[in-house]
């Protein structure tokens, strides 16, 4: 088979080499990745937090033939997995929902030479693509969803085992019908799954009834509660949800609130002490952190999530004297016209107070970032955006243009 430069076939590394297994950001891993993914492991310049300078990943001339770039680049992921990068992607005409709609899996050592593993095209769209890790396994969770380009229609969730180089097994349904997982990741070897059901309903007059459901599993197939007998934890607007354990022990989480919780939109931010992790107390923050990506690193809770360029960055414009419905409407056009950044923040696990930290580079249509441990204080980020270095332009405008996967390295 011919192939480009930059590509590589299955025949190339076909070792698949089992290793003990340690607990990182997304999963297990048989090594830390440098200094194996060369520029990526040089700790970036100055005060921390520090960025490296953004790299373009897809769409590129790196990657394999198999992979075919369409306009928008826009849910990702990435983990390290027996000394090897993955990275599934979704590509479609722009960034609402599509027929045309394809996810990608590739696989690099260097993020040189990159690796088609297989892709997933169901005539319908596809988003979430999300790694978990665990006892030597590695498995791709994702969303299936609707054809209609302004429409919101979960149908359900997939799930398929890498098998070995280039062999995924066929996707099976997972999770209850209309379930979108969200987050995976392991502490302490076992994995856990934020995601949420319900959601059909949230771009309509945004009175939604949305169930957050936090779960375990054993085999990468069956889930059950964290909590035994309270398999949903969150239940209103919320939907989009991450979560790390403080160094207490106390689960800290960030929910997208955009449906409304009560009289309250954009976010909530939530804490359940050790002693009883069903019990959530969450606070409401009018900003809407979406996409959230919450890790903990050097007794800090960190978060990369969306960030509405305004004078106040609130997604909530207290117009509580509205309808919900009316209040619902009033925000969402105003958030689908102004501009948009990917942006790093601190949790406060005790306040539940968020703060804002540095952007990093992204404009129009952008914040769908995914992370790997480097090192004891690096991390490579991957995100997507509008093209970087043109005039500013609103989220609708980003969604409706071109946008690209870029990957740099965080140092904290």
């Amino acid at each position: 088979m011919l192939l480009l430069a930059g590509a590589a076939s299955c025949s190339d590394d076909t070792r698949v080499n089992p290793a003990p297994a340690a607990c990182y950001l997304r999963g297990a891993a048989d090594a830390v990745p440098c200094p194996a993914l060369g520029d990526a492991c040089t700790t970036p310049p100055g005060d921390k937090p520090a960025m490296s300078d953004p790299v373009q990943v897809v769409p590129s001339d790196l990657m394999p033939p198999e992979v075919v770039s369409q306009v928008s680049h826009n849910n990702l992921d990435i983990i390290w997995y027996h000394d090897r990068l993955f990275f599934a992607f979704r590509t479609a005409p722009s960034h609402f929902a599509s027929p045309d709609t394809h996810l990608y899996v590739v696989s690099t050592t260097d993020l040189k030479t990159w690796r088609y593993e297989t892709s997933f095209y169901l005539e319908t769209d596809l988003r979430e693509p999300r790694f978990l890790s665990f006892d030597g396994r590695l498995f791709l969770y994702f969303a299936v969803l609707g054809k209609r380009p302004l429409m919101f229609e979960p149908q359900g969730a997939k799930v398929s085992e890498y098998l070995g180089p280039c062999s995924w097994s066929e996707p099976r349904d997972v999770f209850v019908p209309g379930f979108i997982p969200w987050r995976m990741k392991t502490f302490g070897g076992r994995p856990y799954m934020m995601g949420y059901a319900g959601g059909e309903d949230i771009y309509g007059t945004g009175e939604a009834a949305i169930d957050v459901y936090w779960l375990t599993t054993s085999d990468g197939y069956e889930w059950e509660p964290v909590v035994p007998g309270k398999p949903v934890v969150e239940r209103g607007g919320t939907s989009e949800t991450d979560f790390t354990f403080a160094d207490d022990g106390a689960m800290i989480a960030v929910s997208r609130n955009e449906a409304g919780h009560g009289s309250d939109f954009g976010s909530r931010i939530c804490r359940a002490d050790a002693s009883d992790l069903g019990a959530w107390q969450c606070d409401s923050d009018p900003k809407k952190y979406d996409s959230p990506l919450v890790f903990r690193h050097g007794g800090t809770i960190w978060l990369l999530a969306r960030r509405n360029v305004t004078e106040t960055g609130n997604y909530d414009l207290g117009l509580d004297d509205l309808p919900h419905a009316e209040q619902y409407l009033h925000y969402q056009i105003d958030y689908w016209q102004t501009p948009k950044r990917c942006s790093l923040w601190t949790v406060d696990p005790v306040h539940l107070d968020v703060q804002f930290v540095k952007d990093l580079p992204s404009r129009g249509d952008t914040c769908f970032a995914s992370a790997v441990p480097l090192n004891d204080d690096d991390y490579l980020i991957f995100n997507y955006t509008s093209p970087l270095g043109g005039p500013e332009i609103s989220w609708n405008e980003g969604q409706n243009g071109p946008t690209v996967v870029y990957r740099l390295t965080l140092g904290l």
